[in-house]
């Protein structure tokens, strides 16, 4: 199952936020990080419903090493958490 790398920011210590490197503007939050996390398969779908309604798809996921040798993203993933997110979710897939 394809699984998106998200990175987790938790800078505020009332709030943790993830990003996918893979999918520019898709985010999550949550007031800690099991919500975040919790919110992401979420977030994905929200991302996967816009881009069919303008007629595109979710672009394959990258793998963490094809993340690390991407210049834009290294440094994120040098200096924060990473987290896997299957994408769709296992709920979503019965």
């Amino acid at each position: 199952m394809p699984q998106y790398v998200a990175i987790i920011e938790d800078a505020d210590p009332d709030a943790v936020s993830l990003w996918f490197p893979d999918l520019p503007g898709c985010i999550s939050g949550g007031d800690d990080l099991d919500e975040a996390l919790e919110n992401a398969p979420e977030a994905l779908a929200f991302y996967a419903q816009e881009l069919t309604a303008d007629g595109r798809q979710l672009p394959p996921p990258r793998t963490l090493d094809e993340l690390k040798a991407d210049p834009d993203v290294a440094d994120d993933l040098r200096n924060h958490t990473v987290a896997l997110i299957e994408w769709p979710p296992l709920d979503a897939a019965e």
